[in-house]
């Protein structure tokens, strides 16, 4: 079931995100750099990865994870999947009629597809949070290319694949997706997102046990 959600592209959003660590942090830094009003929801008090995050930006601000979420019109998930089964089914109603963006990526043993391929985590993610319009992106690379995504040799910036059902959800994180320093492609309807995280597992092998440089991204390139 998708969101009814109220966003329009051109708006500077409320963003929230669950977990500030090598995903969370970058991205939570360039949105709020870019003028949004950006949260770091705190799931337990003193939390070390929230005081590093918050050390970004000045723009940044960390909150409970219940107000956090309150506010927040689009809220990224960038915590360990293994997490997201105790974490979420407590935020359903706080999270209902709201943006999620889904940065988990299911990783099983000898880098396998931690569902076995038979659903995408973003499928599954969405079954805990019904009433959540759940979009998949930020998933595709490394961490290291949400800290610096630009490559200024080069006339084009990195492509963020990304996907869901809800097409109102879909066009604000696109305009987020800009704002974070890549080129948004959508690649349709949230079954896609068992292809993304394919791509994940791809990259990972080919960039932390085959030795390509972490800074590996993919283009579109379009002739018109």
């Amino acid at each position: 079931m998708s969101a009814n959600t109220n966003i329009t592209s051109s708006e500077k959003k409320k963003v929230a995100f669950i977990g500030a660590g090598k995903v969370g942090a970058p991205l939570a830094a360039h949105l709020a750099e870019a003028g949004h009003e950006v949260t770091l929801a705190q799931i337990r008090d003193g939390s070390e990865t929230v005081t590093k995050a918050l050390a970004r930006s000045e723009r940044l601000a960390a909150r409970p994870i219940s107000d956090a979420l309150a506010d927040a019109e689009v809220v990224f998930l960038a915590v360990p999947f293994g997490a997201i089964e105790t974490l979420l089914p407590p935020l359903a109603n706080v999270l209902a009629g709201k943006v999620l963006v889904d940065c988990t990526n299911p990783v099983g043993a000898g880098l396998s597809h931690g569902l076995e391929s038979r659903r995408a985590g973003s499928e599954f993610v969405q079954s805990l949070v019904p009433d959540a319009a759940v979009v998949k992106a930020f998933s595709i690379y490394g961490f290291e290319n949400f800290e610096q995504p630009e490559f200024p040799e080069y006339n084009l910036r990195p492509t963020m694949l990304y996907c869901g059902d809800d097409a109102r959800a879909k066009a604000s994180v696109a305009e987020l997706i800009k704002d974070c320093g890549f080129e948004p492609l959508d690649a349709g309807g949230l079954v896609q997102a068992l292809h993304l995280e394919h791509m994940t597992l791809l990259w990972i092998r080919m960039v932390r046990m085959h030795g390509h440089s972490p800074r590996l991204t993919w283009a579109a390139l379009r002739q018109y």
